[in-house]
Order: C-alpha cells, then sequence, then structure tokens
C-alpha cells in the first residue's frame, strides 16, 4: 500500500522587493541585491523545516527586456548567496507570461501571472503543501490577492512597494493582509509565531 504523503504548510515568498531589492527590471545581473536580513530569515524557516518557495512574475522575459539565460543566471546567483548564509528554498516557480508580450511563445493570458494562482497551486501539487495553512508573502497587492484566493495568510512587507501600496493602493481595496511587516525577517518572525500557537 502507498502511504499517502502528510501536506504540509508553507511559505511563499514573492522575489523582488521582498528577498532583493527592487529595482524594476533586473535587466543585469549586477543588479540583483539581496535585501538585508533575507537570507537569515530564510535560514531561520529551514531551521524550522517550514517549506519555502519563491513565487516570481517575470514579465521582462515576455517584453524582450532580457533573455532566459540571464534569469537562469540571477536565480543561481540568488540561490549561492543564500547557501552562503546557510539559506535554501525548496521550490522556485517562475510566470514568465504577459497578454502583450513581444515575445511570442511569452505571449498568453496565463493562468499564473499573480494574482491568479497558478504557481501557487502547481507548487502545492508538487510539493505536497496545504495551501489553506501557508502563508504569502509580497510587497504589492497582488502577491496578497494571490494568497487570499488560495486560502493562504497574506503578509504585506514594506520593503520594495510595499510602503506605497500600503498607502495608496490598500485603503481602496476589500481584501486586506493578515499582517504588515517592515521586512521579511519580522513577517517571518511573526509567521513562527503563528505557528507556536498551533494556528499552522
Amino acid at each position: 500500500m502507498i502511504k499517502k504523503m502528510t501536506q504540509r504548510p508553507a511559505v511563499f515568498l514573492d522575489r523582488d522587493g521582498t528577498i532583493n531589492e527592487q529595482m524594476g527590471y533586473i535587466n543585469h545581473i549586477s543588479r540583483f541585491i539581496l535585501l538585508p536580513g533575507a537570507a537569515q530569515a530564510i535560514r531561520t524557516l529551514n531551521e524550522q523545516g517550514i517549506p519555502v518557495v519563491v513565487v516570481t512574475n517575470q514579465s521582462g522575459l515576455a517584453r524582450g527586456y532580457f533573455p532566459p539565460s540571464l534569469l537562469e543566471e540571477v536565480h543561481a546567483r540568488m540561490e549561492r548567496e543564500l547557501a552562503a548564509e546557510g539559506a535554501h528554498i525548496d521550490g522556485l516557480y517562475i510566470c514568465p507570461h504577459h497578454p502583450e508580450a513581444k515575445e511570442e511563445q511569452f505571449r498568453k493570458d496565463c493562468d499564473c501571472r499573480k494574482p491568479k494562482t497558478g504557481l501557487l497551486e502547481q507548487a502545492a501539487a508538487e510539493l505536497q503543501l496545504d495551501l489553506s495553512r501557508s502563508f504569502m508573502v509580497g510587497d504589492r497587492w497582488s502577491d496578497l490577492r494571490c494568497g487570499a484566493q488560495v486560502g493562504a495568510t497574506s503578509i504585506l512587507v514594506l520593503t520594495g512597494y510595499g510602503r506605497g501600496d500600503l498607502e495608496y493602493i490598500g485603503p481602496q481595496q476589500e481584501m486586506q493582509p493578515g499582517r504588515v511587516a517592515e521586512d521579511l525577517p519580522e513577517a517571518v518572525a511573526w509567521v513562527l509565531g503563528q505557528c507556536r500557537k498551533g494556528e499552522r
């Protein structure tokens, strides 16, 4: 008899503005800069056995701003820099699409571009994750809506676009974050507090 794997809660992370500095489009490797404390925050989740999954819209591919090889280089660098701090991610899911893409191969009205939920659903299926017990951390309301649509708890970080979104976008939104955090380390500390309370 095949034993069914237990589904686990995870922490889903947006990339730009959450893990690394928000640069608009990272169209050169030199523009990838980890935010202070991000690696240590991810390592803390690793040490607690909580899966960390990066979900990122990368329409710069669709718009022709950079080639797939650069995106691969950026993610290789991200993983090296995390590893240097004793951290790792358990999954990386990318949406390269845009409905008005310059590059025909990426011109698609997909189900994976946040706030649509395809990336989270794919990760959940492949990594045996329980979305309803998970957390989505990001600096844009599109990240928050994505998490909310699958029943995850959404956390807005004030790095990247977060502070502006909180002030100018948030007040008009029906959906509000479960928590607002200064940065990823503060968000992770809150997540761990929720887990200790037995709420996940």
